[in-house]
């Protein structure tokens, strides 16, 4: 048995990358298997999430567009799809469209007549087929010149005014936490959430020491009583955890593992759902062991986004 604190990190680093880095590295963490990553391994995993429909793991990447559209019919068009998931901002005929690989995949699929959606995507597939290769039109891209695309580097986004970047300014954190705080983070809808997964992650294994992690609760102090039953309770759970292992799977062996169970979540959202996650998770009214973490993040957030958290 093994305790830890809980954590964060924003991964700032990843917006550096690579759209196929960036999503095999968070990707990974679902099965702990970030060993596998070396400098051939991105392509292949994000094509064969791609294949799969592994639709989660393809909303850790993220790209900005300029579109410039001079006919007012298939701006129109556009907004008549209802585009899920992305973020619209129009000044003439300028538009600033954000979304997620899994956003432009799921338009080309279900709107593919639509000349923006061509035009977007007919870009991103020039620069990253593996996204699209199985979801191509039958027809081939209809390379309509009255609509030009550009794609807006991070240091772009980074000088928009606060409401712009807010809306399209993305940034992942990846929390060390118990499981009960991952079943309240998830509850935000308009984020992205890639997790540990007990179903495929055995424990047992080498790479796990061979013992199940769990995240110290702030409620007990070291030595008191209430600390010591909890305590003797992970370790009854632990051992029989990995006695399951001995004749059953992990998703079968997972069912005795309790809340305090150490957990990766990787969230991934914009500075508006971000500004929502704070409000609401760092009030005397939310859960201590949320605050805990929360309040250290907004903080952090406010120093490196203050045009917008300010």
């Amino acid at each position: 048995m093994k305790t830890v604190p809980p954590s964060f990190e924003v991964l700032d680093d990843l917006d550096e990358k690579s759209l196929a880095v960036r999503i095999e590295f968070c990707g990974r963490i679902c099965y702990k298997s970030e060993d596998k990553i070396n400098h051939e391994s991105a392509l292949p995993f994000v094509a064969k999430m791609a294949e799969h429909g592994h639709n989660s793991v393809l909303e850790m990447g993220v790209v900005t567009l300029e579109v410039n559209c001079t006919n007012n019919d298939q701006v129109t068009e556009l907004f008549l799809t209802q585009p899920r998931y992305l973020q619209i901002n129009r000044e003439g005929t300028l538009l600033l469209v954000t979304g997620s690989v899994r956003a432009f995949r799921e338009l080309l699929m279900f709107h593919p007549e639509c000349g923006i959606v061509d035009a977007m995507c007919s870009y991103l597939n020039d620069r990253h087929p593996y996204f699209f290769s199985t979801i191509l039109p039958k027809g081939g891209f209809q390379q309509d010149s009255s609509i030009s695309v550009r794609k807006i580097e991070l240091e772009e986004v980074d000088r928009l005014p606060a409401d712009k970047l807010a809306r399209h300014r993305h940034i992942a954190v990846k929390f060390i936490i118990n499981r009960a705080i991952t079943h309240e983070i998830v509850r935000h809808r308009p984020c992205s959430f890639l997790q540990e997964s007990q179903r495929y992650c055995r424990y047992s294994d080498d790479k796990f020491g061979s013992e199940v992690t769990f995240v110290k609760p702030m409620f007990f102090e070291d030595g008191s009583p209430e600390y010591g039953i909890w305590q003797k309770a992970m370790e009854d759970t632990e051992a029989l955890y990995l006695q399951l292992l001995e004749t059953s799977t992990p998703q079968a062996a997972r069912t005795v593992l309790p809340n305090s169970c150490k957990t990766e979540l990787i969230v991934y959202a914009n500075l508006i759902e971000w500004k929502h996650i704070f409000k609401l998770r760092t009030t005397k009214a939310a859960e201590p062991s949320m605050r805990e973490v929360m309040i250290p993040l907004h903080e952090d957030f406010l120093h490196r986004f203050t045009k917008v958290f300010a």
